[in-house]
């Protein structure tokens, strides 16, 4: 089995920065899971902080400078990513939304996605489903089941009682998740180079079809 690549998007602000660690936690795990079972992940992290500048270039221009280029290439050519940003004003980060809107609309078919959010409160947590979800799902990537979303509360040694093990209870079962996708269908590269899902599984458009089979069923076609 060929090495998968897993790359953490990070729209974390701050350095050292709270997301990127729980990201990062997350894509060990998955990593320890595939290891488990004799595959292997290459794990990069793709720090956004570091393209604020780019971003705002493309944005007032449409012309992606050169390290934002890569920075596309880097994720379109992912077997599975983790997103990761934190809240602010009750949503994700600009800086996430402005990197996700550089991409074509099919960069991500397919592609296995872990989200991750962090906030000041628990009150937020709904930004995964609400706010995350959709439009990775607009980009057709495959948004897996479990995220990871951390409040101020839950970080760090004394995160409460119970706090601790279960954020490691979600991250562990966020990592095998990725895991199981990272170590099925074809190695990076041998699927067609056509509009077929790179996860090697035709999920882009849904679980059960997507939206135009549901009608189908729906109108009795």
């Amino acid at each position: 089995m060929s090495t998968r690549q897993l790359v953490v998007v990070n729209a974390g602000l701050s350095n050292p920065s709270s997301t990127r660690d729980i990201a990062t936690r997350v894509a060990d795990a998955a990593e320890h899971e595939v290891a488990a079972t004799g595959g292997a992940v290459e794990v990069t992290v793709l720090d956004l902080r570091a393209l604020a500048g780019d971003l705002a270039t493309y944005m007032t221009t449409m012309i992606p400078t050169p390290d934002l280029e890569d920075a596309r290439t880097l994720v379109g050519s992912a077997d599975a990513l983790v997103a990761a940003t934190p809240v602010f004003q009750g949503s994700y980060a600009g800086l996430f939304k402005m990197f996700f809107d550089t991409l074509d609309k099919h960069a991500l078919q397919g592609v296995p996605v872990t989200l991750v959010a962090t906030a000041g409160t628990p009150r937020h947590s709904m930004v995964l489903d609400y706010a995350m979800r959709p439009l990775l799902s607009f980009l057709q990537a495959t948004v897996l089941p479990t995220g990871v979303f951390v409040a101020t509360g839950e970080y760090g040694e004394d995160g409460g009682a119970g706090g601790v093990e279960d954020l490691r209870v979600r991250i562990a079962r966020a990592g095998r998740e990725l895991a199981a996708e990272l170590g099925t269908g074809p190695s990076a590269g041998t699927a067609d180079s056509g509009a077929q899902p790179r996860s090697g599984q035709d999920r882009g458009a849904g679980e059960f079809g997507g939206f135009e089979a549901l009608l189908r069923v729906h109108s009795g076609a």
